[in-house]
């Protein structure tokens, strides 16, 4: 079952709408839909992460497996 509600929007958010349906092919109901659900999604949403999670600086120490054999590390 659905609703039929009608929001006052902005031309300028509409064109951009229309635009943005025309470019992926949808239409702007299906656009607003997404968004919708997308913003009370009852999944918990992940902090996207901005830095390496362990601190140092970025070369790789003298153990790294890039440089060492994978089978004298296995079986040694």
């Amino acid at each position: 079952m659905s609703v039929r509600t009608t929001i006052d929007i902005p031309d300028d958010l509409y064109e951009a709408l229309r635009h943005r349906a025309a470019g992926e092919q949808t239409s702007i109901r299906s656009l607003v839909i997404c968004a919708i659900e997308g913003k009370f999604s009852t999944r918990r949403r992940r902090d996207p992460v901005l830095r390496p999670p362990v601190p140092g600086t970025g070369k790789p120490g003298p153990l790294c497996p890039d440089k060492e054999n994978p089978y004298d590390l296995l079986f040694a």
